[in-house]
């Protein structure tokens, strides 16, 4: 889509392009960004190089870029994630610096009232002419919601909490003058919210329900629905699995997953890197304080399938999916994601300032060739 035209919502799903295969950036407003590692070049989060990749992705034709929203670190020689930039912020100010980029911003919805939400997001879709999206999260970090004060429910019931969240914040962008909400968890009256979202539409919604009543949430109140992937086996059969669920509902959303890259010239040499950064310099301190707060329970640790595995995943990227090799290794893995029906990928590097040059180089021109992708 080009400055200046009205936007639909064909538009904003398809993020305004044709390309098969979406590709997006993950969680570069962190410090460390998804690796939890003490090497010297590690991600550093700052504004400055934020804006900078932004630059680079929207001239390179990078679909989006996604945040993680995170408020407290994880502790470990890095305090990996103990700086991280607000999200619907850092959203504004990418997308009034960019042309084509979509940028998503991430909120938990228990911490932020959907009226402040609504009229956050409207602002920044404004700024960027419906170039924005909105990932809305439940939340599960006891150590931040104890840092505001604010209890959290019973993992089903944040998902019912949520759905009148985002029916609040849907009728704030659609309805015109005054009305009232009444909820199980709301009840708010003479609700108004001007100016609209961008053209007459609504940013789309991303969200990441993994458990049963978490995607059956996604599937009914999301456009695309953001999965972690354990295996192409697994993710094929995810993917089918919420079409399915989601036909059944009458919708249609788009399956979207996330990996974390390490490319280079040959395979050797991106395994042995990957080894470097993982096995010899992760911070595994701050490895081991999330996995208390992801897995509270000590028995339901021991009990994971292959939990050391799933480490090894969090110290590469923060339980992304690993893709290592030579741009020919990245492209096939990235064609196999997209042939077992991902509609886009979210990545990492270690250093997305000095790794992403080379994966634009010499990874997308491949996925072109493979007609995932389309040229700038």
């Amino acid at each position: 889509m080009t400055p200046g035209t009205v936007a639909t919502m064909a538009d904003r799903l398809s993020m305004y392009n044709g390309n098969t295969l979406k590709l997006g950036i993950f969680g570069s407003n962190c410090s460390s960004g998804r690796a939890a590692t003490n090497v010297p070049e590690r991600w550093s989060g700052n504004w400055p190089d934020n804006l900078a990749l932004a630059t680079m992705c929207d001239e390179a034709g990078i679909d989006f870029m996604l945040p993680i929203a995170r408020w407290k670190g994880y502790r470990g020689t890095t305090n990996f994630h103990g700086a991280v930039l607000e999200t619907i912020t850092w959203a504004g100010g990418l997308l009034a610096k960019t042309k084509r980029l979509n940028v998503f911003g991430t909120v938990h919805a228990p911490l932020i009232h959907p009226i402040v939400a609504a009229k956050q997001t409207a602002t920044v879709d404004l700024i960027s002419e419906g170039r924005f999206g909105l990932n809305m999260v439940a939340g599960w970090n006891g150590d931040e919601f104890s840092m505001f004060g604010t209890r959290q429910l019973e993992h089903d019931t944040r998902y019912g909490y949520a759905r009148e969240w985002v029916e609040v914040i849907r009728e704030l962008w659609e309805r015109e003058g005054e009305f009232d909400y009444h909820g199980t968890f709301f009840d708010l009256e003479k609700l108004y919210a001007e100016p609209k979202p961008y053209g007459g539409t609504r940013p789309a919604i991303m969200n990441a329900g993994a458990s049963p009543a978490g995607r059956a949430f996604a599937i009914q109140t999301s456009d695309l629905l953001f999965t972690l992937l354990v295996s192409v086996e697994q993710g094929t059969k995810t993917v089918a699995d919420v079409r399915a669920q989601a036909a059944a509902a009458g919708r249609h959303v788009d399956v979207y997953t996330s990996s974390y890259c390490v490319c280079r010239p040959t395979r050797a040499e991106a395994e042995a890197y990957h080894h470097y950064y993982v096995e010899e310099c992760g911070d595994w301190e701050a490895l081991d304080h999330l996995m208390e707060l992801a897995f509270p329970n000590p028995e339901h640790r021991a009990t994971q399938m292959g939990f050391e595995a799933i480490k090894r995943r969090f110290i590469g990227g923060n339980g992304s999916y690993p893709i290592v090799g030579s741009p020919d290794d990245v492209a096939g893995d990235l064609a196999l994601l997209s042939a077992a029906g991902y509609t886009g990928i979210c990545t990492s590097f270690v250093n997305y300032l000095a790794e992403f040059p080379y994966f634009a180089q010499e990874v997308l021109p491949r996925l072109e060739r493979l007609g995932l992708r389309t040229p700038v």
